[in-house]
């Protein structure tokens, strides 16, 4: 499979190949962009190899060296996107994760199918708030980020409300494993295996557990969101990866198909989910 990064890669270099086709549209060598600009050359080297990413200062510079202050809007808005796609969790999280669970509510809002694969937690859209915040607690202390998981987990939930609204149609799988980590203590396991049961009789919701004992087709991969066919989050240790490529997307959705068909569904996740709720004592 491709590596995930690689759509914030390209996207950087086809900014870079822009700037070079405004520079010689212009008729400008890279020396006289720089002299122009009021920059060392190595900058200009820099910023047509993709090797420094553009500041909105940078763009309006160079456009208007070059006589094309009609492409400025583009660029900066290409550029926005591309650092959109590649962003390293100790950025995100610098004043702690309420924020990053809120400026996401528009994307879904505005999603009609979600498919998600979860190999290693709930999903959050079917957690719980003892779930989330011993989840979150987790994170904020392994990063060392401002512990704000009551309050990411209660923004977490609200953007969570979308599962209920009927608007949207849900796929969730999940791998049995995930229902056996104890996240929180038994308490909390024991409310959040309750809670799936409860929300896998939404109509909107189909739930999959992939067993323990598939037969696989497809091996355990990173968690992953995908958002109707337009993007794909996935979630690393030290990154949250936005794949806008349709050709990555596309390996996701062929991935999604594999795993949805080794789950199980109905009686059997239930019975799976039950089971997992007796382990806990």
């Amino acid at each position: 499979m491709t590596s995930p990064s690689s759509s914030a890669h390209e996207a950087r270099k086809a900014i870079a190949a822009r700037l070079v086709d405004i520079r010689k549209t212009a008729g400008l060598r890279a020396l006289e962009v720089a002299a122009r600009c009021g920059w060392h050359k190595s900058k200009v080297s820099r910023l047509e190899h993709a090797r420094t990413p553009p500041t909105d200062e940078d763009i309006r510079k160079w456009c208007l060296a070059c006589d094309a202050l009609d492409r400025v809007p583009e660029l900066i808005a290409a550029t926005r996107n591309a650092d959109l796609l590649y962003v390293e969790w100790k950025h995100l999280q610098r004043a702690g994760i309420k924020g990053i669970q809120e400026q996401t509510v528009p994307l879904y809002e505005r999603t009609g199918l979600f498919r998600v694969y979860c190999s290693n937690v709930v999903p959050g859209l079917l957690q719980t708030h003892g779930y989330a915040e011993a989840l979150l607690c987790t994170i904020n202390q392994f990063d060392g980020s401002p512990n704000d998981a009551t309050e990411a987990a209660e923004a977490r939930l609200r953007r969570s409300e979308v599962i209920r609204d009927g608007r949207h149609r849900f796929v969730l799988l999940v791998e049995e494993t995930v229902l056996r980590y104890r996240i929180g203590p038994p308490a909390v396991m024991a409310g959040q295996l309750g809670y799936l049961l409860e929300v896998m009789s939404l109509p909107t919701v189909a739930l999959g557990v992939i067993p323990f004992t598939a037969q696989r087709k497809m091996w355990p991969i990173e968690t992953f969101m995908l958002f109707d066919v337009d993007r794909v989050q996935v979630e690393t240790l030290s990154a949250e990866i936005n794949i806008t490529s349709s050709t990555e997307i596309e390996l996701y959705v062929r991935a999604f198909d594999r795993l949805r068909h080794m789950a199980v569904y109905g009686p059997k996740a239930r019975a799976a989910i039950t089971a997992a709720v007796d382990t806990l004592g």
